[in-house]
């Protein structure tokens, strides 16, 4: 058996550790019994953010705004992305109006705007709405 990955929920921010080899499982919270990789963007705010930083899986977050046409257009490209990336990858998204605050820090110029976060430290930025194959292509080469 492998060392366990800590994964926190996107429900509860719970710390879970998880086998590798159970990520397909579709593994549930400790504490809320929610799945923990579910198929599907999850909601990021300020108040969630740091914790789930946390987790040994990447995080790539999608920063994106209601009143963005392209934002609107790309995200069934996201959710698709989450589906194919499950148990590699968790995909987040976060509202740059709901979150002004957070969106400042990130340092946001422009939306949509990707960030791929690994050990809680960005390591790749891609601005601009993509094709999905193109999303994959530039996961790849970032290692995911």
């Amino acid at each position: 058996m492998s060392t366990p990955l800590l994964i926190p929920c996107p429900h509860c921010n719970g710390l879970n550790r998880i086998p590798a080899e159970r990520l397909g499982d579709a593994p549930r919270c400790g504490r809320c019994k929610a799945e923990v990789l579910p198929a599907a963007p999850f909601t990021l705010t300020q108040g969630n953010f740091a914790s789930q930083l946390k987790g040994d899986l990447p995080l790539l977050v999608d920063v994106w705004a209601s009143w963005c046409g392209p934002c609107q257009a790309f995200a069934p490209t996201f959710a698709q992305a989450a589906v194919q990336l499950q148990g590699r990858c968790r995909l987040g998204k976060l509202d740059s109006e709901a979150n002004p605050q957070l969106s400042g820090q990130l340092g946001i110029r422009s939306i949509p705007s990707l960030i791929l976060f690994r050990g809680g430290v960005e390591i790749a930025r891609q601005s601009g709405a993509m094709p999905l194959p193109q999303l994959l292509a530039w996961l790849r080469q970032q290692g995911i």
